[in-house]
């Protein structure tokens, strides 16, 4: 492959390509010709994406788990659908904590997730503010724990 467009006209006209050309460079070990400049945006855009990712399965993992524990005149019908997100849930963001950064920030963002579990958990229910705690009633643990479900 021998591309001859200026590196930055490729990054914004065919980033399908300019991703295959950097991988080409960085395998020949060819930095001189790298465009440094998208390759770090694009390092740095993947390291967010991961800790978006994190927050957004915490807190729809804590919404399921809030609505397989109290919205009880919907628990029988919908338990096993709860069950499943929260399985799904759990698995993806596990993977996800394979990495110890990650783990790391989970646990700093886990309050957080609650306080959007929350709102999400109302929103969808329409039961009032104190049907449920303040404070998440689930440990970061429980909430990662495979096995735990709340009875």
């Amino acid at each position: 492959m021998n591309i001859k467009l200026a590196k930055p006209f490729l990054y914004e006209t065919d980033y399908y390509l300019w991703l295959q050309t950097t991988l080409k460079q960085i395998q020949e070990k060819d930095i001189n010709n790298l465009d440094w400049q998208h390759l770090i945006e694009e390092i740095e855009t993947l390291g967010n994406e991961q800790k978006h990712k994190v927050a957004s399965y915490l807190k729809q993992l804590l919404k399921h788990l809030l609505m397989y524990s109290y919205w009880e005149s919907e628990k029988a019908y919908c338990a096993n659908g709860w069950k499943e997100e929260i399985f799904n849930f759990r698995d993806e963001l596990n993977l996800l904590l394979e990495s110890k950064t990650l783990y790391n920030y989970a646990q700093t963002c886990f309050d957080s997730a609650y306080e959007k579990a929350k709102k999400l958990f109302l929103l969808k229910t329409g039961l009032p503010k104190n049907t449920i705690p303040e404070q998440c009633p689930f440990t970061f643990e429980q909430t990662l724990d495979i096995d735990y479900l709340p009875e």
